[in-house]
């Protein structure tokens, strides 16, 4: 019985083999298929996920007393408290004639009821990719409001032309300033 289950297979491979089913041996030269559960990322510029707009901001030496109109250079330390790279530019590659989605710095004037004025914000982009826990220290021209009186100057992050960070829940920091004519 061993005998005749040998020739039948035997016979069967030879069969195989004279039809020409012979196994074929490859290279798989293509890249592998991603993972599902890994989709690939985007490099170019866009909004950050919600839980990127955290940051924490530190106003050393706030100005106390300003001039009506006058224009100051302020120093400010910006930390990434968030578990996002903030790229400099919104991305790793942002081709856009525009500063969508550059990562910046700015400034809002709040009136002594605590409403923001339509005097102008100063905008100053980070210098830098900061990667979450990273901080860096930059400036940033302010210009006073127009009319004399207390103020409070607010600082906050910008994704530009996306949202400000203290709009999706990030803490500002803000100083008393008073505004002389």
């Amino acid at each position: 019985m061993k005998f005749r289950s040998a020739l039948l297979v035997a016979a069967f491979a030879g069969a195989m083999l004279a039809a020409g089913c012979q196994p074929k041996t490859t290279t798989n030269t293509a890249t592998p298929p991603q993972s599902v559960s890994s989709p690939a990322v985007s490099k170019t510029a866009g909004p950050l996920p919600d839980k990127g707009f955290k940051a924490q901001i530190t106003l050393p030496d706030a100005p106390l007393k300003l001039r009506a109109g006058q224009k100051e250079t302020i120093t400010v330390k910006v930390k990434n408290t968030s578990d996002v790279v903030w790229w400099q530019r919104g991305g790793e590659i942002n081709d856009r004639a525009d500063n969508n989605f550059y990562i910046a710095l700015g400034n809002h004037w709040l009136d002594k009821d605590g409403k923001r004025t339509s005097d102008l914000e100063g905008h100053n982009g980070i210098p830098k990719d900061l990667r979450p826990g990273e901080e860096t220290e930059m400036t940033l021209l302010i210009t006073a409001p127009k009319e004399p009186g207390e103020y409070t100057i607010e600082l906050d992050m910008v994704q530009e032309a996306v949202s400000w960070f203290g709009d999706r829940g990030s803490q500002t920091t803000k100083g008393k300033v008073t505004v002389l004519k």
